[in-house]
């Protein structure tokens, strides 16, 4: 049987781990609408006072992550770059005297920071007056998705969101095509000829067991979910529901750490910048995460294999709370359940302190503090011979909350 392994690409991608999520446009403007809302919106409300793309990339750079998406068009229609295909986009605003390109500020930002670009793009289009004709829109579609994917350079992620499609036949086949010529690395999220899969909620919690080869094709796995608690576009009202780090902490366990990617929503406010409070909170979290892991007490070479097992061991003990564990996914992804042990250090007794059922990028794995003379992993069931990329004990205390 030929072994499903990931693209280079899609390897790269599973390694950025982190991404910030910018719902970003003529919602922004409009306090209480909602997605599919029937009210009308008018481009010249769009009016971002101090739009600063640089201080969007500087937070994420500063608080470890490693890629951000940007809502170039959402399901209303509103485009915001200067698209030739509507009036329903920035250049039918004064902002930057009607020469605004959201897009191009936000994709020169990224490139300045080293980050890898996303562009977050509906395919349901409210504003279209085509979008009942399949075919015409297709077209539409088409000459949109190549005032992306040309002018702006190196784009990573085109994010394609399925909410709003439900019964509209696209020509993804010919889309598709035209979109890997224009981008051959572009990773495509969710439809069409996707490489990356939604995890099916937006908590940003995947399930336990979570697999990247899925339907017979390796799909690495992307969790997303809100900052704040209910708003995906920025509300002045729900500043008090930004979530502590603690929280994050948790959903960073619950996604990455059960091998997916986690992108983190920040709705810029009306002035075009992140609002302090979630700005704050990413760093934040970006110094928990930095610390947390910071100090390993053991990695893979220093662990002993004996068969499928990895330990290690000190004098008098060792002392951890959680580990983390990566496979070597170059070679597929073949761990089904595994289980992390300690030998106690008086008596020498087996004591089992964490069970699970899959690996692949990577297993974050929290127990309680325990000292051992000897720590193993060992995995009890596997497809195919195992390969790991990391195996790290940790000892984070209070910094692992």
């Amino acid at each position: 049987m030929t072994e499903i392994t990931p693209t280079p690409r899609q390897r790269a991608f599973q390694s950025w781990e982190r991404g910030v999520f910018l719902h970003f446009g003529l919602r922004t403007f409009y306090e209480g609408w909602r997605d599919f809302d029937p009210r009308p919106m008018d481009p010249a409300a769009f009016q971002p006072s101090a739009l600063d793309c640089d201080q969007w990339a500087a937070v994420a750079k500063e608080a470890g992550f490693r890629y951000m998406i940007m809502t170039a068009k959402h399901h209303d229609g509103f485009a915001n770059w200067p698209s030739a295909t509507t009036d329903f986009s920035v250049a039918r605003s004064s902002w930057r005297a009607g020469q605004g390109d959201v897009v191009r500020e936000f994709t020169d930002a990224c490139h300045r920071y080293g980050l890898k670009v996303g562009l977050y793009y509906s395919p349901y289009d409210a504003a279209s007056p085509v979008y009942a004709d399949e075919r015409a829109y297709d077209d539409y579609f088409l000459t949109q998705v190549s005032e992306l994917l040309v002018p702006y350079g190196q784009i990573d992620i085109l994010w394609f969101d399925g909410c709003g499609s439900e019964g509209h036949q696209y020509d993804w086949p010919r889309l598709m095509a035209e979109v890997r010529r224009m981008q051959p690395e572009l990773l495509i999220f969710n439809e069409g000829d996707p490489d990356i899969r939604w995890i099916g909620n937006e908590d940003g919690y995947a399930p336990l067991g979570t697999r990247n080869v899925k339907d017979g094709r390796w799909l690495c796995p992307e969790c997303d979910a809100r900052l704040r608690e209910n708003n995906w576009f920025y509300s002045a009202g729900d500043a008090h529901t930004v979530k502590s780090v603690d929280e994050l902490m948790g959903m960073y366990d619950l996604s990455c750490g059960r091998g997916c990617n986690l992108l983190l929503n920040v709705g810029p406010d009306r002035r075009g910048l992140l609002p302090e409070a979630d700005a704050a909170r990413l760093v934040e979290f970006g110094r928990a995460l930095e610390r947390r892991v910071a100090h390993p007490i053991a990695t893979l070479a220093d662990c002993r294999r004996e068969g499928n097992a990895w330990a290690v061991e000190a004098k008098p003990y060792l002392v951890a709370d959680h580990a983390v564990i990566g496979e070597e996914t170059a070679l597929g992804e073949h761990i089904r359940r595994f289980a992390l042990v300690a030998e106690t250090p008086h008596g020498g007794k087996r004591i089992t302190l964490f069970e699970g059922q899959s690996v692949g990028q990577r297993a974050i794995c929290r127990f309680p503090t325990v000292h051992a003379r000897r720590l193993w992993l060992e995995v009890t069931e596997a497809e195919g011979e195992v390969s790991l990329s990391r195996l790290e004990w940790h000892h984070a205390g209070d910094a692992s909350r």
